[in-house]
């Protein structure tokens, strides 16, 4: 048996045949302060990946997105998809059992 002694202050031991990887995980309780501003969220992003801002797709133009256009921001037809449509008509709920 190994001794081992916590960060409490306990003292345990240890069967030398078990294997373990003792401490805490690096970064724990990052989610928990509050982002604040989008700034934050951008300079978060900008090193991860291109999705953010997420634009609505009602908010764009015709030609970017099926559910853009139109004198008012709405979608304008029923937005359930069936799953064998052509890429760039699948958007909104694609093969929905149930919609509401």
């Amino acid at each position: 048996p190994l001794p081992c002694r916590c960060r409490h202050g306990s003292r345990k031991t240890i069967l030398s045949t078990c294997r373990a990887v003792v401490g805490i995980v690096a970064g724990g309780g990052r989610l928990d302060k509050p982002v604040l501003k989008a700034g934050n969220n951008h300079h978060k992003y900008k090193v991860k990946r291109n999705c953010w801002p997420r634009v609505r797709g009602s908010a764009m133009n015709p030609v970017e997105h099926p559910h853009g256009g139109g004198n008012h921001q709405h979608v304008g037809h029923p937005t359930t998809m069936s799953r064998d449509a052509v890429p760039g008509q699948k958007v909104g709920l694609i093969a929905a059992r149930r919609t509401g």
